[in-house]
């Protein structure tokens, strides 16, 4: 285990400071957000205008994407398009990029949001081993 800042650490080969995984996420976010702009997701296709997309309709899309990945899971299944890999695992994937790409367009900073809420998880005495021993303790 090595240390990510003063506040958190995480399992990892390398030392992050909680910047550097910051960095890490808005990058990815950006990288996602773009490439469903070029791809048309965020514009009306007939005329090329700007559109707003519905919040509610995008979250679950990210549902659907974890459904599908209990489906792949349940059933064992590699995935149809990617078959080097666990269908499982391309749907945790596609999530992420639905993830991504809407805290684009709402123009969220995820990864100070992210390493915030690492940082705070780790001084949470409900996350803490002996709490969730407790027998009213959190379990998962």
């Amino acid at each position: 285990m090595s240390h990510v800042s003063a506040n958190f650490s995480v399992m990892h080969d390398a030392d992050l400071s909680s910047e550097a995984i910051s960095h890490g996420v808005d990058t990815l976010v950006s990288i996602c957000h773009n490439a469903n702009i070029q791809a048309g997701w965020w514009e009306d296709l007939q005329t090329g205008n700007p559109i707003q997309r519905n919040t509610g309709e995008l979250l679950m899309l990210c549902v659907s994407e974890l459904s599908e990945a209990m489906e792949g899971d349940r059933k064992n299944l590699q995935d149809d398009k990617l078959p080097q890999y666990r269908m499982f695992d391309v749907e945790l994937a596609d999530c992420l990029i639905r993830i991504f790409d809407l805290a684009g367009a709402a123009q969220i900073p995820l990864g100070e949001v992210f390493t915030a809420k690492l940082a705070f998880n780790t001084s949470r005495s409900d996350h803490k081993r002996e709490a969730r021993l407790a027998p009213d303790g959190k379990k998962y």
